[in-house]
């Protein structure tokens, strides 16, 4: 497993659990871990029964962890937006710009750039002074828009400092008899703003899709909907070149089951184990077993051990 790695899959399957414990295995082997909780329905702190809170928290030895709180982030981000356009639009407009970022803050994806942008300053601030830093992402869907921000993001801020590069060129040459003075363009703010906000998208770009430091593992349970949910995030994931390492088959029933009902429910795990081997040909596949009690601090080293064999 490389530096960085995400957990992620549908709902219930079991993330923050395998997130916590492999986390836990990382530690006790002698590495120096962060656990990063993206979920905006945290459950880190029930598993270790401590709290923890949007500041990074010593929770065992070797082991520090963080629950990302996405509403404040999301104040952050929007307060750091309005900072910067303070600098570049006329005073006069400022109270119609600061209504429109209030708007603009509970429109849909706010959260995900605050979120991607502290995801982002963590790893990057972090990665010095950690062995290893495990993400406990949200569901499915939510951590698929996340993680494709970068791409998505990327084309439209090259669009637009080329829209204002040649706004900025128009203007320069009505001024000085039809010659653009490019220097212009260099001193303009906004587009030192765009270009700054650029620079971190190619940053996370270049660490989404490098195979040697991130690591992408799926959690599911072996069952029809995670199967289906798990197919269609690792294609889009694949199409924004981000490769999905391998994944983990959680909650897999005991052998020698005696009652009928859950000998039938056995032999249908089976028939969902050989589906899952057939699909994700190619990847990596390790499964963990239901435990007979919920994961907690006293017995989350249960599952840790087990990623000995991952």
């Amino acid at each position: 497993m490389n530096k960085l790695i995400f957990f992620s899959g549908k709902g219930g399957v079991g993330k923050t659990t395998c997130s916590a414990s492999y986390a836990v295995y990382s530690a006790k082997s002698g590495l120096k871990t962060l656990l990063v909780s993206t979920d905006p329905a945290h459950s880190t702190s029930d598993i270790f029964e401590k709290k923890i809170e949007d500041n990074i928290t010593n929770i065992l030895p070797n082991l520090d962890a963080i629950e990302i709180n996405g509403e404040k982030e999301s104040k952050l981000y929007m307060d750091k937006v309005r900072a910067s356009l303070k600098q570049v639009v006329s005073p006069i407009i400022i109270e119609e710009i600061n209504k429109q970022i209030d708007a603009a803050s509970i429109s849909p994806g706010t959260e995900e750039a605050a979120l991607f942008d502290k995801m982002i300053e963590i790893i990057t601030e972090k990665n010095n002074e950690y062995d290893r830093i495990i993400f406990d992402t949200a569901p499915t869907g939510h951590t698929v828009r996340l993680l494709t921000l970068p791409e998505l993001l990327g084309a439209w801020i090259e669009t637009l400092i080329k829209k204002r590069s040649k706004s900025i060129s128009l203007m320069s040459m009505a001024n000085n008899n039809g010659n653009a003075n490019n220097k212009e363009n260099e001193k303009d703010e906004v587009i030192k703003i765009l270009k700054k906000r650029y620079d971190k998208i190619n940053l996370a770009k270049n660490i989404m899709m490098n195979e040697k430091l991130l690591s992408f593992v799926f959690v599911i349970n072996a069952e029809k909907l995670p199967i289906d949910e798990t197919v269609k995030a690792i294609n889009i994931l694949e199409k924004y070149n981000i490769l999905v390492d391998g994944l983990i088959v959680n909650k897999i029933l005991p052998e020698n089951m005696q009652d009928e009902f859950w000998i039938r429910k056995k032999e249908q795990e089976q028939k969902y184990l050989d589906i899952i081997t057939k699909t994700f040909e190619g990847k990596k596949i390790f499964t963990l077993p239901l435990i007979q009690e919920d994961m907690k601090a006293n017995n989350i080293e249960i599952i840790a051990n087990k990623f000995s064999e991952f």
